[in-house]
């Protein structure tokens, strides 16, 4: 198996255009108060303990499932290229990487959510929960995104 077909093995990827500029939704992203309104599966809300928003930076948060199950994170960010990029690490287990991509296209935002693991049995084990929260995430962003469109 060739290093490229093992990684698309242990990764998860979405994309979705978003009717928001990049300089938006990298805010999104970038300021707490907005991401702590949309990170996390539909029915999750967050608790966030802390949020170093440079690359480096550690996040450390709790996910509070709707049937009251809380769910400990800690994240580390590892790149950050305002309106372009930001890379984060996921050091509770599972690890895994998450890099979001952003790019203009038809007068939003391409944003390109790379989910990558350590290996393919967690992947494959995963994989039935994160590819719907990764698209419930991006529903959760773009319903912030109308808002903060809506509010202007």
């Amino acid at each position: 198996m060739s290093p490229a077909a093992s990684n698309e093995i242990r990764t998860l990827c979405t994309t979705r255009v978003l009717a928001a500029s990049p300089a938006a939704v990298f805010g999104a992203i970038a300021d707490w108060r907005l991401i702590s309104r949309w990170w996390g599966p539909a029915g999750f809300r967050s608790t966030f303990h802390t949020f170093d928003f440079r690359p480096g930076g550690r996040w450390i948060h709790t996910l509070h499932g709707p049937d009251g199950t809380d769910y400990a994170n800690e994240c580390r960010f590892t790149e950050i290229v305002a309106c372009q990029r930001v890379v984060i690490e996921h050091t509770s287990a599972p690890w895994f990487e998450l890099a979001l991509t952003l790019a203009p296209q038809d007068g939003g935002t391409r944003i390109g959510w790379r989910q990558t693991f350590a290996d393919t049995e967690t992947c494959a084990r995963l994989a039935p929960v994160c590819v719907p929260g990764n698209e419930q995430n991006l529903d959760r962003l773009a319903a912030v995104l109308a808002d903060l469109a809506a509010r202007r």
